[in-house]
């Protein structure tokens, strides 16, 4: 018996010092929503500034950049500092912890004479698992509303939101405030009032 244990929980060792890890698996997909006048949004000059309560430090500073590769991208350029832009971008953003939620370990030690694979037999009635651990979810949205300086006539408006677990892709700020941005602008200025999910 004590041998058969032994050569069970040698084969899990050598399972899980195969398995690579790409920090938490894919991201989470993200929700975008946009709305607009249905005409042209011509490119120009733009300022992007802090959205209404919306606090301006170093993570905001994330989200702005993002922001501001995302217009650039698509033609639209910084004002000059104390000039005057065509358009006036307004960011806003959140990142809240939602709890913590218990992940599946990827390997469990079967007790019942399994076989190689996942479960690993080691005879008995039972099963536990090796690698589970416990994960922050994260929410994070960003909002961005474009305004025309000339008449103050929102143009454009839009909010992306996802969840993601500490450890996996785009959990970071930096990653985060990029996929969202990314989603939000795509195919800009996107169908008015549908929700789209970009992977």
């Amino acid at each position: 018996m004590k041998t058969r244990v032994l050569i069970a929980l040698t084969a899990v060792a050598a399972l899980a010092g195969g398995c690579s890890t790409t920090g938490g698996g894919r991201a989470a997909p993200v929700e975008a929503t946009r709305y607009h006048l249905s005409q042209p949004i011509p490119p120009g000059t733009v300022a992007v500034q802090a959205g209404t309560g919306q606090l301006a430090g170093p993570e905001f500073g994330v989200y702005s950049n993002a922001v501001t590769g995302e217009l650039g991208r698509l033609g639209f350029t910084p004002a000059a500092a104390g000039g005057t832009a065509d358009y006036v971008a307004a960011v806003s953003f959140t990142r809240t912890d939602r709890g913590q939620v218990r992940t599946r370990p990827p390997l469990t030690i079967g007790v019942g004479g399994g076989s190689f694979g996942g479960n690993v037999g080691v005879g008995g009635g039972a099963s536990v698992g090796v690698g589970g651990k416990t994960r922050t979810v994260y929410g994070m949205e960003l909002s961005v509303q474009i305004r025309r300086r000339g008449d103050n006539t929102v143009v454009w408006e839009g909010k992306a939101i996802t969840e993601t677990l500490s450890g996996a892709p785009g959990a970071q700020p930096n990653d985060g405030a990029t996929r969202l941005a990314a989603a939000l602008f795509k195919e800009f200025p996107g169908q008015s009032g549908i929700t789209t999910t970009v992977k």
